[in-house]
């Protein structure tokens, strides 16, 4: 019979100091939910079970005892951080569960310069340590646009990518050694290296795990030298999206590497940059020493100029505009305000594929959404990751909410946009998802996605947690 959410309180307040046991309703509702449900939230509804209690752990010993307890019991685990996510993988989707929340655990343990490592407890803030890490000229070359709001447990859990991927890579070329509670209590540590060949990489069972596998205590990341002022700053207009991702792939198969490189088509682009004219906007950054910084500016000048519509942007605008680019809590309130003054509401959904079908992936998902959507009243996307083989597509979307409750947003606009970009994607050979993680609301499209792979994935869900207490409904949906 399962427990009482009284019973499980007073268990967990024998295992954790009370204090650090939180029932509060507030801190519940806000502890149910992310961003995905920020139209209901914002209308003070929400529509997720409640937790039992929010426990603030501040060490692996913690998350140890009290996963043990969970998993004898039966009882839901939602692993947290920064809280930042946008995809429902903090959602409290089953009764009782208990929101391990980790951003009391926020000590730097250490950087060390000689071998560029910097290990960090899982709720130190991106910020904070990249600021540390600046004050003597180094950084992890990581930046998303969450990086004043994300702590670094949830950045490798969700399998995050910053705005300098291109030359840095995602949060996964930067860890180099993980430490982890899996749901039996079980600590396990992956020791700082920078290569071996004994078996697997089993730093990716831990990696984008979204909290469905284990507990995030630690991490160990690189870190690069930071030498701002050799950062050079590229702007063009072009006219068509296909051009842009031309340049784009050129640049890639060269072998350069700027730190930034995206295509915004003229919609997002005009959303963005008030010098877009209405065409598309393509921007680099080079960065690093100055030989290589200066190679990278002059190689992508070159390939730019074999394009002939091009227009050269004045490098100072888009200096200026990715400077200001992150996340500032203030403006998360300001957005908020705007959005229940007008009923008006913004969205994305990310998702990757190579050269090939990157442009007709872009081409049917802005098609069918404007044929198939109400009320639209912003459509476009950009490419803002690229490799070797191909690029992401980063789709944005705003719309009018007509005649609906706030509760009904997701299943009128939200849920059928990303059903018609997941779908044509993963039709056209393409992933679902780039960097925002499956999330709960991703979930009926993983066996698509995965296809005859999804046997590896399926079976280290039975093998680590087998009693699926691990963060219900995400990645693997709950009917499974």
């Amino acid at each position: 019979m399962p427990l009482t959410k009284e019973q499980i309180v007073k268990d967990v307040k024998a295992i954790i100091p009370e204090e650090q046991v939180i029932t509060d309703e507030a801190v519940l509702k806000d502890n149910s939910v992310d961003r995905f449900r920020k139209y209901e939230t914002i209308h003070g509804i929400y529509t997720q079970p409640l937790p039992a209690a929010v426990v603030k752990v501040k060490t692996a010993g913690e998350v140890s005892q009290l996963l043990s307890y969970m998993n004898e019991n039966n009882i839901n685990a939602v692993p947290k951080t920064g809280g930042s996510a946008t995809e429902g993988g903090l959602e409290t989707a089953v009764e009782n569960s208990l929101v391990i929340d980790g951003s009391s655990m926020n000590n730097i343990v250490d950087i060390d310069p000689y071998d560029m490592l910097a290990t960090v407890k899982c709720g130190v803030p991106l910020e904070v340590l990249e600021d540390q890490l600046r004050e003597q000229g180094l950084t992890t070359g990581h930046s998303p646009q969450s990086k004043p709001l994300a702590q670094m447990g949830g950045l490798v859990a969700t399998r995050s990518i910053g705005q300098l991927s291109t030359l840095y890579g995602g949060i996964e070329d930067m860890v180099v050694g993980v430490e982890a509670v899996f749901p039996n209590g079980e600590i396990t540590k992956i020791k700082n290296i920078p290569r071996r060949a004994a078996g697997p990489d089993i730093r990716h069972v831990i990696i984008g795990n979204e909290g469905a596998l284990c507990y995030i205590t630690e991490v160990t990341v690189k870190i690069f030298k930071y030498k701002p002022e050799n950062n050079q700053y590229y702007g063009y207009l072009l006219d068509d999206m296909k051009t842009g991702f031309e340049i784009l792939r050129e640049v890639m198969v060269e072998g350069y590497r700027p730190s930034v490189a995206r295509l915004y088509d003229p919609e997002d682009g005009a959303d963005h940059f008030d010098f877009s004219k209405g065409k598309c906007v393509l921007i680099f950054m080079a960065e690093g020493p100055k030989p290589i910084a200066e190679a990278t500016g002059q190689a992508i000048e070159d390939i730019v100029s074999k394009y002939g519509e091009s227009e050269r942007v004045d490098s100072s605008l888009i200096q200026n505009w990715f400077e200001n680019l992150n996340w500032d809590p203030a403006k998360v309130v300001e957005e908020r305000k705007e959005i229940k003054e007008t009923n008006n509401i913004g969205f994305t959904t990310e998702v990757s594929g190579s050269w090939g079908v990157i442009h007709d992936i872009y081409d049917r998902c802005i098609k069918r959404v404007r044929e198939e959507i109400p009320n639209i009243t912003m459509l476009g996307g950009h490419s803002s990751h690229s490799y070797m083989n191909g690029t992401n597509m980063y789709f944005v979307y705003y719309y009018d909410l007509v005649d609906i409750k706030p509760e009904e947003e997701i299943t009128k606009y939200h849920y059928p946009i990303n059903k018609i970009i997941v779908e044509e994607t993963i039709n056209a050979g393409g992933s679902m998802v780039h960097h925002h993680g499956v999330g709960k609301h991703r979930t009926p499209w993983i066996k698509e996605e995965y296809g005859s792979s999804y046997y590896i994935l399926e079976t280290l869900k039975k093998a680590f947690d087998p009693n699926g207490i691990m963060n219900k409904g995400t990645i693997f949906p709950l009917e499974d």
